[in-house]
């Protein structure tokens, strides 16, 4: 495990992603359903399952495998998410700080979600490492990250803010850093996990409208920094070009979105 400890992002990343909590939870976080709804099968969560998402967010995952009968936990670095969260699962555990010091004991969860979360914490094999911590023997934890960006319709979309960003820090992990199966292996591998399985999950990103579609894609923390860098029309414009092509006879959109999922163990 790296020693050159950086430092890390929770402050950031809260207030980023609390700016407009309430349009993810209401229009993009619905647009993965099918995501949580599958990973959480896979791994088996059910009844009785002590159950941690790391990186939470609002807390759609939770609240899905609160209704299949887990008990459950999340963690997240944003208020406004949290709040969120609480009000969909009010017997939840959801509680606030970094990735790299999960405030639980050892072997406290049967089963641990990332979703997209891992990889943007300031020290990603740490945050890892901590998920393999908490887990319990004969426990699993699942990294979920984009797929492989050539030929997915979305790519475009998750691109099309870049020349909007601030510089990234040198070594700033992108969005399909993991993509590759053998860097997620690795990944994984470096926290001292053992892979077990490699799966995709075709997501479509489906809106009513234009109008729809823009406040979900204009509500991520990615899009709060590139506002904050530019401004909320510039961003708007160019997510307006960018799910152009996807517009469909009814007006609505479709935009073909392909996550890859890593289960392993300790």
């Amino acid at each position: 495990m790296p020693t050159n400890r950086k430092p890390t992002t929770s402050d950031v990343n809260g207030r980023l992603w609390s700016a407009s909590a309430r349009d993810w939870a209401d229009i993009q976080e619905g647009v993965v359903r099918k995501l949580y709804e599958t990973v959480l099968e896979r791994m088996r969560v059910g009844r009785g399952t002590r159950y941690l998402d790391v990186g939470c967010g609002s807390g759609m995952a939770a609240q899905i495998a609160a209704a299949r009968g887990a008990e459950v936990s999340g963690f997240d670095a944003a208020d406004a998410m949290l709040a969120i969260a609480r009000e969909r699962t009010p017997n939840g555990d959801f509680r606030i700080g970094d990735l790299e010091s999960l405030p639980y004991t050892d072997r406290s969860f049967d089963a641990v979600t990332g979703f997209n979360s891992f990889q943007f914490a300031g020290n990603p094999v740490l945050a890892l490492a901590e998920a393999r911590r908490v887990v319990a023997p004969g426990g699993m934890v699942a990294i979920v990250t984009w797929g492989e960006p050539e030929g997915m319709e979305a790519a475009a979309v998750v691109g099309a803010l870049r020349s909007l960003m601030p510089p990234p820090p040198p070594n700033a992990p992108g969005p399909f850093a993991l993509s590759q199966e053998a860097a997620l292996r690795q990944f994984a591998i470096d926290a001292k996990l053992n892979p077990i399985e490699v799966f995709d999950v075709d997501t479509p990103f489906v809106y009513a409208d234009q109008a729809t579609a823009l406040r979900g894609l204009n509500s991520s923390g990615v899009a709060a920094r590139a506002i904050e860098n530019s401004s909320l029309e510039a961003v708007t414009a160019a997510h307006a070009k960018a799910i152009a092509p996807f517009r469909q006879a009814d007006g609505g959109y479709r935009i073909r979105a392909t996550f890859r999922c890593l289960l392993a163990k300790p």
